[in-house]
């Protein structure tokens, strides 16, 4: 089954929804600038409240290893995912938690389109490779998606080596297709699932989740 994450959790009612709804993993966004920021008192409260099950992620964007880790510790969080420059040094970030990486598509794609080349670290203890259309000034939730057609051949030849998180501008509407085109090991997704920031809409938690699962049986999970 294609490996659902819902981020931005700020309380405890929109995680609940997600599992629910049947996702498989809940995120928190440990990034001031994020209108989703969560203090770890507040993520260790919600994590304590939710099964061993479900997948507990942190997101961090440009924090040392040793606070990802002390913040991992302390919030009782299963993985950390890095956001920020990580992977131009992933070898820095040797952390106490399995790890994803995001690597930032809207940069990478049309360097590959162009010719240019793109060398994929050693990641320390890597548990997947999350493409985003984030910036360096809006690092994730951007509402928007990444050029998937232009991506297809990254994807393809990636997923063989790595397990593959689709990210970036995903919704009820748009997500089917991204499953039944690109066939990523997992999807994640914030904004397209929210009545505001930091705060989700129910219906469409259960629409997304409900729509990936409908593209599961028409075209098969994700590598």
């Amino acid at each position: 089954m294609t490996w659902v994450k819902i981020c931005g959790m700020t309380n405890l009612e929109d995680a609940l929804t997600a599992l629910e709804a049947g996702a498989d993993a809940v995120g928190f966004v440990f990034y001031e600038k994020s209108p989703r920021n969560v203090s770890v008192k507040v993520a260790r409260e919600i994590v304590e409240k939710l099964p061993e099950s479900v997948d507990k992620i942190g997101v961090f964007v440009n924090e040392s290893p040793e606070q990802v880790s002390r913040v991992a510790d302390e919030a009782g969080l299963t993985a950390v995912q890095f956001h920020g420059d990580e992977y131009l040094r992933p070898s820095e970030y040797v952390v106490n938690r399995t790890a994803f990486f995001c690597l930032p598509a809207i940069e990478i794609i049309p360097k590959l389109r162009s010719g240019g080349g793109f060398m994929i670290g050693e990641f320390p203890n890597l548990a997947g490779i999350l493409l985003d259309s984030g910036t360096r000034e809006e690092r994730g939730g951007t509402g928007k998606t990444f050029a998937w057609g232009e991506a297809y051949f990254f994807v393809s030849t990636l997923r063989e080596l790595h397990p593959i998180v689709v990210a970036g501008g995903l919704t009820p509407e748009n997500v089917g297709w991204a499953v039944g085109f690109l066939k990523p090991w997992g999807v994640d997704v914030a904004s397209g699932v929210e009545a505001r920031p930091g705060k989700k809409d129910p219906g469409k938690v259960r629409a997304f989740v409900k729509a990936v699962r409908a593209a599961e049986r028409l075209n098969g999970p994700g590598g």
